[in-house]
């Protein structure tokens, strides 16, 4: 009786065991991998450089005389027409001068009278021998004198009216005002910038390009964009590079203009794209971080999938890398159109099931918390 009840216990645990037991093995959920399409062309380089807009046109205007300043009429950022006063010195002393080179002029003129009346006087005399031949010519070097001194006093009046008039400093062009390097009662060196004017409606973007990449800057397509509206791109066009490399920076200068016109705030930063044709070799570009190693030699992770379906398998495939732009390989030997994992591919291996992130979350195959656990960083 006793063996009937343990035989009894023990096929009821079995029983209970194999009802517990699965019927099939559970599958693992395919791995969710970035990855980017493998497309050919020729090879091209792309570099950024920083810089700034400024004005094809821009005058530092300067008193042409010194003194004290006496008036300022115009702040940065002031728009001016030509002829506008900029600023006044103080013409005290220059008045003074224009009043004694009036009195030089004036007694100038009167010796010049004088002369002439002399010689003419003489000249009448000498017909009846009363005066001697070497008096009559001094009485005419004496008058060609008097004239040619009246003359240069005439002149020395003239340049002391115009000095006189350089005490008020005129914009010499239309613009607005970009620069202020003056205050009322600071004296001032002639010819020393006071106020600079640029003209807004002729931007431009101006950039130091390094001496080794001259040569490749010149033959570039150019792309710009403002540090205040980044996604706002523009084509642009070489204007000038400058001859010379600068003394303190060896770098040369370059400006380039918007092919079409638009306005452009003076003084912001600009982004400037170039991108070149380097080799006419065909060659594909993709993330530097999808590289890895087959055997020692460069080899890439490719997913294959049947037709559109948002899971396949990876295979390890080599390539063939035929340079570096940036972040990007450039890199031969795949198939066009393929799809390479650009992330985690040192968790990769051979025949790994993997589902392609985007199109996995946008059909709601794949959870997002899931994704998060799960995809490759």
């Amino acid at each position: 009786m006793k063996n009937s009840l343990s035989v009894a216990g023990a096929l009821a645990v079995a029983a209970l065991l194999s009802a517990c037991s699965p019927d099939k093995p559970q599958t693992e959920a395919p791995r969710p991998v970035r990855t980017a399409d493998v497309r050919y062309d020729a090879a091209r380089e792309a570099n950024r450089y920083a810089g700034t807009v400024q004005s094809r046109y821009e005058v530092d205007q300067a008193f042409r005389v010194g003194g004290k300043v006496a008036q300022r009429k115009v702040d940065v950022g002031q728009i001016v027409h030509e002829g506008d006063i900029l600023a006044v010195l103080d013409d005290s002393d220059y008045r003074l001068a224009e009043e004694a080179a009036r009195q030089q002029w004036s007694a100038a003129v009167a010796q010049a009278r004088q002369a002439e009346s002399d010689r003419k006087r003489l000249g009448s005399l000498k017909a009846d021998g009363s005066v001697s031949v070497a008096d009559d010519e001094r009485s005419h070097s004496g008058a060609e004198t008097a004239q040619a001194a009246e003359g240069a006093q005439a002149r020395q009046l003239e340049l002391a009216r115009n000095r006189l008039k350089y005490t008020v400093l005129r914009a010499s062009r239309s613009g607005v005002v970009t620069a202020v390097r003056i205050e009322v009662g600071q004296v001032v060196a002639e010819g020393l910038p006071v106020v600079a004017i640029a003209d807004p409606g002729t931007p431009e973007i101006v950039i130091d390009v390094p001496e080794d990449q001259v040569a490749a800057f010149k033959s570039a397509h150019f792309k710009a964009s403002l540090a205040s509206a980044p996604a706002e791109s523009f084509e642009v066009s070489l204007r000038e590079v400058s001859p010379q490399a600068s003394a303190q920076t060896r770098t040369y200068r370059a400006r380039l203009k918007p092919i079409n016109a638009r306005p452009l705030p003076l003084g912001a930063t600009a982004t400037l794209v170039t991108d070149r044709v380097v080799s006419d070799v065909q060659s594909a570009a993709i993330p530097a971080t999808a590289l890895t190693q087959a055997n020692g030699h460069p080899a890439v992770w490719m997913v294959k999938r049947a037709g559109q379906e948002p899971v396949g398998t990876v295979d390890l495939m080599p390539v063939a890398v035929l340079g570096y732009r940036n972040d990007l390989a450039l890199v031969s030997g795949l198939p066009a159109g393929g799809l390479v994992v650009t992330a985690g591919v040192q968790k990769m291996a051979p025949g790994l099931k993997v589902a392609l992130a985007d199109a996995a979350l946008a059909e709601a195959k794949i959870k997002p918390a899931d994704t998060t656990q799960q995809a490759v960083q």
